[in-house]
């Protein structure tokens, strides 16, 4: 069974198994992203941190972290970062879940729209979103780049 629960001070703490969790998670960017995932910057204070600026979940099967999402209240939308389901447990419905607490957390907020960026060369991820009703709204680059390095995408809700 798969719990779901807030990270942070009054909730799971364990950075250090959500680290390792996300950069499982983002491995199969290595070597095909450009410029290199800005996981690989996180360290587990970066992430306790993270935890304190913006609200993350945790997603456990028997204790164990198989899923985590940070999200950051903006103007127009609940900006979606860092979701993560490790790779032995794709395909059971965790980032669903995850997605579906981040939709909650947004009305909630009285927020109309999710918002998330992914890299241009992740196809998959761009199928996967699209398939959960996010559209691509912007292409954009990192500074240095001149050319698309990743694409913003919305997701309206109301």
């Amino acid at each position: 069974m798969i719990a779901v629960e807030r990270i942070g001070d009054d909730g799971y703490g364990d950075h250090a198994a959500l680290l390792s969790l996300i950069l499982r998670s983002f491995a199969y960017m290595d070597g095909v992203i450009e410029p290199p995932s800005s996981a690989h910057r996180l360290t587990v204070d970066s992430l306790a941190q993270k935890a304190r600026d913006e609200i993350g979940y945790v997603a456990l099967d028997e204790g164990v972290p198989v899923g985590c999402i940070y999200m950051r209240p903006e103007a127009d939308c609940l900006y979606v970062g860092k979701l993560a389901v490790d790779p032995e447990t794709q395909g059971r419905g965790i980032g669903r879940r995850l997605m579906d607490r981040a939709e909650a957390l947004a009305a909630q907020l009285s927020l109309p729209a999710l918002r998330l960026e992914t890299r241009i060369e992740l196809t998959g991820n761009h199928r996967r979103f699209g398939a959960w009703c996010f559209v691509a709204t912007a292409e954009k680059s990192h500074p240095g780049y001149d050319r698309t390095t990743y694409i913003e995408m919305r997701k309206a809700l109301r």
